[in-house]
């Protein structure tokens, strides 16, 4: 795996406050780096800040102290709507995001927006349309949606104004399992582009098997910043509140495999270093053999 060190910084956030009116300190001094084309999980319990942290990312809250950089350029008054154009996110519920009378408007809103025109504009939103695979409801009212193509339709906006950087807030959130994996394989489609990608989720098994690095938000501050394999020390998963990867739960009753897997290729690969090394298949659980 390539270090996130080694790698074009996409983003950089260094010391970053933010308290609300009320009083409510949200973020308490955050450092974090992203390199260009990652795939990133941001984990952590409810009221850690994710929310607040993805806000800060495209403009939408500028910072009260503290520093965002995204592609070298500082997010303040007069850059923000450049940023904005950089880093496209995307909102827990599509409701928030998506209001146009057609599916078509909505897509087009962002780019016609940046000034583009309007046969700049078609063409961005027919290619973001395909890359979400909802062509064929471009007429439809977004209202009339289920909710995980509204999610699609809110993914193809932010598309259609070509981001370097997409956010995305619980993007499983609601979803069935069909849908999931459709919005999973639209992530690794993005990826493939070269699109980085912040992906904030409770889904422990989604980030291990999926994410190059995961950071975990405590209370306004990152706890730690690494690769999956972070999700397999006890102590920190127990700090953000969240549970070890299934796969690396089932291999805790195995102590004699290290390192401990925490996505299924792993897995399958340990289970055949046992067979092969002639392991004893009563020291191993038969959900396992």
């Amino acid at each position: 795996m390539i270090r996130v060190d080694a790698l074009e910084a996409m983003l950089q956030v260094e010391n970053l406050h933010f308290r609300y009116p009320d009083g409510t300190c949200a973020l308490a001094g955050i450092n974090l780096r992203i390199g260009r084309g990652q795939r990133v999980a941001l984990m952590g319990p409810n009221g850690a800040g994710k929310s607040t942290l993805l806000l800060h990312l495209n403009g939408i809250r500028l910072p009260q102290q503290g520093r965002v950089v995204v592609g070298g350029l500082e997010a303040s008054r007069t850059t923000e709507e450049l940023v904005r154009s950089r880093v496209g996110l995307v909102f827990q519920d599509p409701d928030d995001q998506v209001f146009s009378p057609t599916v078509w408007e909505d897509v087009c809103f962002g780019p016609l927006n940046q000034g583009l025109s309007q046969a700049e504009a078609a063409d961005r939103a027919e290619r973001a349309l395909a890359a979400v695979g909802l062509l064929h409801l471009r007429a439809r009212s977004p209202q009339r949606l289920s909710f995980g193509q509204k999610k699609r339709v809110a993914i193809a906006g932010v598309l259609a104004m070509q981001p370097a950087l997409l956010a995305l807030d619980e993007p499983f959130a609601y979803l069935d399992p069909e849908a999931q994996d459709g919005l999973a394989e639209i992530l690794d489609a993005l990826h493939e582009q070269g699109v980085t990608l912040l992906v904030a989720t409770h889904d422990v098994d989604w980030a291990a098997d999926w994410a190059d690095e995961v950071i975990l938000l405590v209370e306004g501050r990152v706890l730690a910043q690494g690769p999956p394999s972070v999700l397999t020390d006890p102590e920190l998963v127990r700090r953000a509140r969240l549970r070890l990867p299934r796969v690396t739960q089932l291999f805790q009753v195995l102590p004699d495999v290290q390192p401990v897997p925490y996505r299924m290729a792993q897995a399958a690969a340990a289970l055949q270093r046992l067979k092969g090394g002639g392991a004893c298949e009563e020291g191993i659980p038969s959900a396992l053999r």
